[in-house]
């Protein structure tokens, strides 16, 4: 997302409550980590108030807080180990959200909260499963993800990246409990010619034939990971796969939409951007993998 947001131009800020950003890694996803405003607080507290100064500020277009569960209250961290100090963390979310999400909406500014799941003790019917943080980031949300490694990718005996599938469990902006599934790669983040083959499949552009695929009548592949392999090494097949997988969902790129709006003499500055939503939090499985 950082690193989308920075090809457009915007300003991100990324609030490492964790301390465990890889840099290295974040590069080769293309984050400019030049130009993003890193943050490692040492209280839940400070990065909050952090995240509402840069918010309040108008000057940030993605801000990422990662993670809920890594903000550990003030009174906690001053506190001897092994106190009990219940529903401190989801009063400090309450009380911070209730303070940002106005701060949002009139920044119009995008915030990402990461999360971790946790299980709840003594279930019995329905999903013992549950998110840090108490249950105000749920209501103040505008889009949960729950993101999941469901399986590995593997080139001979070497994982070499993992099958992830992401259900939107809540959506206050378009209808919710959409799921996709899509590759992230080791090193790479999302396989873009991953999702080229599976949404040509689908919309049968691409020609599937056994474990041959196909297109325009012309062999790409044998075997999902060759085919990705060959658009890799011939953008001009991957690029003409691309606008067809456009066509036929009735999208265009943005180039054909700049080139109609100057043949038809309008407006240079085309129609206005649709804006992000204003708080989203993402919700994935135990320990993620940083990707900027």
């Amino acid at each position: 997302v950082v690193a989308e947001a920075q090809k457009k131009g915007g300003v991100c800020a990324f609030v490492d409550a964790e301390h465990a950003l890889d840099t290295i890694y974040a590069r080769k996803l293309g984050v400019d980590l030049e130009n993003v405003l890193i943050s490692q607080p040492d209280t839940g507290e400070q990065a909050l108030e952090i995240a509402d100064t840069l918010v309040r500020s108008g000057a940030i277009d993605v801000l990422v807080v990662d993670s809920v569960a890594a903000l550990t209250p003030k009174a906690e961290l001053e506190g001897e180990m092994g106190d009990s100090l219940p529903g401190l963390q989801a009063r400090l979310m309450s009380q911070a959200l209730r303070k940002l999400t106005g701060s949002i909406s009139k920044s119009r500014c995008m915030v990402i909260f990461i999360n971790q799941i946790r299980m709840k003790i003594g279930v019995m019917f329905g999903s013992p499963e549950t998110t840090s943080g108490g249950n105000a980031l749920k209501f103040y949300a505008s889009v949960r993800l729950d993101i999941r490694r469901i399986g590995a990718i593997k080139e001979r005996d070497e994982v070499v990246g993992n099958q992830t599938r992401v259900k939107v469990v809540k959506n206050k902006v378009a209808p919710p409990f959409k799921q996709v599934e899509f590759d992230i790669m080791y090193g790479e983040g999302v396989s873009k010619m991953g999702e080229l083959i599976d949404l040509g499949v689908k919309g049968g552009i691409v020609e599937k034939s056994g474990s041959w695929f196909s297109f325009d009548s012309e062999r790409i592949g044998q075997g999902r990971e060759n085919a990705k392999n060959f658009l890799k090494e011939h953008p001009d097949m991957a690029e003409r796969i691309e606008l067809a997988i456009r066509q036929g969902a009735g999208l265009l790129g943005d180039q054909l939409l700049d080139g109609e709006g100057a043949e038809d003499g309008g407006d240079d500055d085309g129609p206005p951007p649709v804006e992000a939503e204003t708080v989203t939090s993402i919700s994935g499985s135990g320990r993620k993998s940083k990707r900027g």
